[in-house]
């Protein structure tokens, strides 16, 4: 489950400038982990979230955890795949 070492070769095969594809891997985790902390707070159902402060502190069996992939690696190994997608944005002025 750990991240192997990358290749800046293979990384500028993807992108020409490698602080593009660091940001770009970064805003992807991101995604990654604002996406699992929705679906959590969509499972765990609570009724009286508001503004997605909790006012009480959720127990958690530790028998019940599951572990997942971290976000840095998923986001560097879909980049590496080829998965991500990315434009620049126009910026005005």
């Amino acid at each position: 489950m750990g991240l192997k070492p990358l290749s800046i070769r293979k990384m500028e095969d993807r992108t020409k400038d490698v602080y593009e594809a660091v940001v770009v891997m970064s805003k992807r985790a991101k995604q990654v982990l604002n996406n699992r902390i929705m679906e959590k707070m969509m499972d765990a159902a609570i009724e009286d979230v508001e503004m997605g402060v909790y006012d009480q502190v959720v127990d958690e069996n530790p028998e019940d955890y599951v572990e997942s992939e971290k976000v840095t690696t998923v986001a560097v190994n879909e980049f590496m795949d080829g998965k991500l997608e990315w434009g620049e944005s126009e910026v005005e002025s």
